[in-house]
């Protein structure tokens, strides 16, 4: 069957004769439901707890920063930049390196750190996710090269979902190089159908919410 027989059956198919334009595409249907702020916290608290992460709910700053600081106790972290890690005072931990711009710099620290400690922009309630904006304040490589990573985030940042989010940002494409999805521990069954952790990324995901 030529290429021009197909195209002609589906512009039958849609109505349409040969070199009419395209319709104008439809307008998006956002909808943003309203929940409350409590309930979006135990929604993506049950969805990242079904995927293997963890959540660890954080009274105040102080608090967050005793948290990571027991987590990560006797190991070595790398911190992004991201300015609530450092009022936090996680970025200042002594066993945190953190304000590093040079790429290979940060590329061979992400490869030979325990953990990987970021904020994050936004997280998502309906589905346990992180969602992380590539910028010099979070780069992209240390919430997916080091085995472990811990995202501490404020509880304003929590979105309720993929509508939310792309209302605040309907281009994120002319904003930034990626706009990276976390959602649980990395995993793939792509060998035998056997689900394996920390092939692609970290194998541990905990998210501290603060406040």
């Amino acid at each position: 069957m030529s290429r021009d027989h197909i195209l002609h059956r589906i512009r039958t198919a849609l109505g349409r004769s040969p070199g009419q334009a395209a319709p104008e595409l439809p307008a998006p249907r956002i909808r943003i439901p309203l929940v409350d702020m409590e309930s979006r916290i135990a929604s993506f608290r049950t969805r990242l707890e079904q995927l293997a992460g963890r959540v660890h709910l954080a009274a105040t700053p102080e608090e967050a920063r005793a948290f990571v600081a027991d987590a990560i106790a006797g190991k070595c972290a790398v911190a992004s930049n991201a300015p609530y890690l450092v009022e936090c005072g996680i970025a200042a931990l002594p066993e945190v390196r953190s304000g590093v711009t040079d790429r290979a710099e940060l590329r061979e620290l992400c490869a030979t750190m325990n953990f990987g400690i970021t904020s994050a922009d936004y997280i998502l309630a309906d589905t346990g996710t992180l969602v992380m904006i590539s910028s010099p304040r979070e780069a992209r490589m240390i919430s997916l090269l080091p085995p472990a990573h811990i995202a501490v985030v404020p509880r304003e940042r929590i979105l309720t979902g993929l509508d939310e989010l792309f209302s605040l940002h309907p281009c994120p494409s002319g904003e930034t190089s990626s706009m990276v999805l976390i959602t649980g521990p990395s995993r793939t069954a792509d060998i035998e159908q056997i689900l394996v952790r920390g092939v692609h990324g970290p194998g541990e995901v905990t998210v501290v919410i603060v406040g």
